[in-house]
């Protein structure tokens, strides 16, 4: 069996934290560089419930895309949750490794699992990394569709292929529309309208969109926009990244079991459907 300082290089390697963004928290969070690794499991968020269930895995090694700490803090009091995340790693021996932004830029990264969930064709970064001379890393995705389809088809589609929450898929702009090309990006993506706009798409699929960037973004274009939960849009990597080191381990001969967590980890719930708009005389109460 590897150690984990081995583990850690081959996903270092993957997701270099150096291309991290400079406000990331990024890399090995709790772990001995020394213990040994045999079962790893992926996540998106290192919340209590997937550390409890790394715990009934026997897993060693805790991946995920979100990080545990972004912001500095002064405790890991086991009565913070965050701190009793760390506490119950250490006394069950996991450790934890993040890969967020660098994760988000790589080739392959979290808009190309996006993009495959979705069986669209990758065309090249939406945001090309300047330090990348062959083109292809970057933030989000430029796609083309095999056949053209109606945004209301493609939402369909988006809310079949991504794992189901209780936000679904919501829309902005013509239901009808055709669509034969779209920018995609795991995560939150309200700031890249500019971007998608110059790429000239017909649809952008993301996550987290806000009203009044999206009440501009409309104004400005007749671009559609799709809009999924964060956790769904992302999600998708933890399979792509389960596989890459499924293909490591069986090239080093380490013989590690990957495993991908389904736990639901959307922080919303439920959602509850408004009834169809009728006219009415005056603003609502």
């Amino acid at each position: 069996m590897p150690r984990l300082s081995e583990v850690i290089a081959a996903l270092e390697n993957l997701w270099p934290a150096e291309r991290a963004e400079s406000w990331d928290a990024v890399g090995t969070v709790v772990g001995d560089p020394d213990q040994e690794v045999s079962r790893v499991l992926f996540a998106v968020d290192p919340v209590q419930e997937i550390v409890d269930e790394a715990v009934k895995l026997d897993a060693d090694l805790l991946v995920t895309h979100h990080p545990l700490y972004l912001r500095g803090t002064t405790t890991v009091a086991a009565s913070t949750f965050k701190g009793r995340v760390v506490h119950t790693l250490i006394k069950n021996d996991i450790a934890l490794h993040v890969a967020h932004t660098n994760a988000d830029t790589a080739d392959p990264g979290v808009s190309d699992a996006l993009a495959g969930a979705l069986d669209l064709r990758v065309v090249g970064p939406l945001v090309p990394d300047a330090a990348d001379p062959s083109g292809r890393r970057g933030l989000g995705r430029i796609c083309e569709l095999d056949h053209p389809l109606t945004v209301r088809e493609l939402a369909l589609k988006a809310a079949e292929r991504l794992p189901a929450t209780a936000q679904g898929i919501r829309v902005a702009g013509d239901p009808e529309a055709t669509v034969r090309t779209i920018a995609v990006s795991g995560g939150s993506g309200d700031s890249l309208f500019d971007q998608v706009r110059a790429a000239g798409v017909d649809a952008f699929l993301t996550a987290d969109l806000r009203h009044h960037p999206v009440s501009e973004a409309r104004a400005h274009s007749p671009l559609a926009l799709l809009d999924a939960a964060h956790w769904a849009t992302e999600w998708p990597w933890c399979e792509l990244a389960a596989t890459q080191l499924d293909e490591i381990s069986d090239r080093n001969g380490w013989g590690l079991r990957v495993h991908v967590s389904d736990t639901v980890t959307d922080p919303w719930t439920a959602h509850a459907a408004s009834n169809p708009p009728t006219r009415t005389t005056g603003a609502p109460n």
